[in-house]
């Protein structure tokens, strides 16, 4: 209409708002997109793939900063168990793994027998080896060792010494009585670690071989010895060891043991009970049998394993082995010998479970 005013168009504030804050988000996205590491020139943007770049190395020094190595070169110990747990299954399976003639089977014995008394050695017995340069790098060589503690978990943790601490991962092989193979369980596992018969035709097969072969030619008697005789050597037997070391033309190498002494100490023997049982003595310990199972546990002293220096067999001819004078000679040797180095480490040895 004439003379009307006409209407007056106020913007609304809300309007104004909107376009600032869709500026503002522009803006950001764009800063979003710029990353001083990325750009040399500041009015540059960034790609996709220059972004995902950055991400990849903070990842990377992540993973750097508490490992030192990347985080996916470091090992998973889960992983690791269940892939070496695989392998030893497949190869169990397939057969592909070899048994000597004497029944050894180095991959059973790797993978089961050793992690299991390795855990005694180290965190139980808490053994500890000296001379271990004194064990030829080839080739073979009688390794000859003092025997007590009830049962015969010295040459078990010699083995394992032995393995362990070689250079060349060495195994003992043990000769051991014809008891440990009449037993059901304990003769197959024997066997497939790689021990056998004490006897003179096996030893002579191990020698031959170019094996490391272990006697503990003391047998039954310091086995079975009471504790109040402890560290005191038996006899040496007739010396058949010495007779096959010299046909052989191997050395003899001396192997003194602390600490196998205390693990069963021995106060008595109830006779007529092994007699029924065909064992060579039914032993009688502070904690045997009156504590029943908890009593074959054996208590936690602390080892010391020395092999001494080795004595040469190669200057002695054919006839030596069969000469009662020559082989009387060297046992006396090998026996002493022993028995000098065990004194030696009693007296540095400062307590029986602390060491």
């Amino acid at each position: 209409m004439a003379g009307e005013s006409k209407a007056k168009v106020i913007p609304l504030r809300a309007n104004s708002g909107r376009t600032t804050a869709a500026r503002r988000a522009a803006q950001r996205a764009d800063s979003a997109r710029r990353h001083p590491s990325l750009l040399t020139d500041p009015d540059g943007r960034a790609s996709a793939e220059d972004i995902a770049a950055v991400v990849r190395e903070i990842d990377q020094h992540r993973g750097n900063s508490s490992t030192g190595v990347p985080a996916e070169d470091v090992p998973n110990e889960l992983s690791k168990a269940i892939a070496a747990i695989a392998e030893f299954a497949t190869r169990r399976m397939t057969g592909d793994y070899t048994v000597d003639e004497f029944g050894f089977d180095p991959h059973l014995n790797d993978a089961v027998v050793l992690p299991l008394l390795r855990t005694l050695f180290r965190n139980w017995f808490r053994v500890e080896v000296s001379g271990i340069e004194n064990l030829p790098l080839d080739g073979a060589a009688l390794v000859v060792a003092n025997h007590a503690g009830v049962l015969p978990f010295d040459g078990l943790m010699a083995s394992v010494a032995v393995h362990d601490h070689h250079p060349r991962h060495r195994v003992l092989r043990t000769l051991a009585a014809d008891l440990v193979f009449d037993l059901p369980v304990v003769g197959q596992a024997a066997r497939k670690a790689g021990h056998t018969l004490a006897c003179t035709s096996d030893a002579h097969r191990l020698l031959a071989a170019g094996e490391l072969t272990a006697v503990f030619p003391e047998g039954f008697k310091g086995l079975g010895k009471p504790f109040k005789d402890r560290y005191k050597l038996q006899r040496f037997g007739r010396g058949g060891f010495v007779s096959a070391a010299l046909r052989a033309q191997v050395p003899i190498v001396p192997c003194s043991i602390v600490g196998s002494e205390e693990i069963y100490p021995k106060i008595g023997d109830i006779k007529l009970l092994a007699r029924l049982l065909g064992l060579p003595y039914f032993p009688v310990t502070p904690l045997f049998p009156l504590a029943g199972p908890l009593g074959l546990v054996p208590l936690p002293s602390k080892w010391h394993i020395k092999f001494g220096e080795p004595i040469s067999t190669e200057g002695y001819d054919e006839s030596a082995a069969d000469d009662p004078m020559v082989t009387f000679e060297l046992t006396d040797h090998v026996r002493e010998t022993i028995q000098h180095t065990l004194y030696q480490l009693l007296a540095n040895r400062r307590n029986t479970f602390l060491g």
